[in-house]
Formats: structure tokens, C-alpha cells, sequence
């Protein structure tokens, strides 16, 4: 993936765009990249939600 970043799904666009700009401005880890990045998703996409199931690989 482009910059380290992958999304897939309504609202992936989204996700992406705001993983990639945390990646790039803050020190958060991992999954705190990708709990904020959804939850700025379901904020934007109206098919998108705040219900999260993320699994760490």
C-alpha cells in the first residue's frame, strides 16, 4: 500500500486519508492510528459507524 496505509470497505477512502495524515503528524501507535482514523470515517461517510472491531496482526 501507498505510505504504509491500506483501507478497504464503505468509508476506506476516509480512513485512509486521516491514517495517512496521523502517520505523518503525530507519535501515535498503530492502533490508536487506526481507532482515530475510523472513528473520523464514521463522521464523514454516512455509511460508516463508531462500532469498532479492530484486530492486531
Amino acid at each position: 500500500p501507498d505510505e504504509g496505509v491500506a483501507a478497504i470497505g464503505s468509508g476506506g477512502p476516509y480512513a485512509q486519508a486521516a491514517a495517512m495524515a496521523l502517520l505523518r503528524h503525530s507519535q501515535l501507535g498503530a492502533r490508536q492510528i487506526c481507532e482515530e482514523a475510523l472513528l473520523i470515517a464514521g463522521k464523514i461517510c454516512i455509511y460508516t459507524n463508531d462500532q469498532l472491531s479492530i484486530e492486531d496482526l
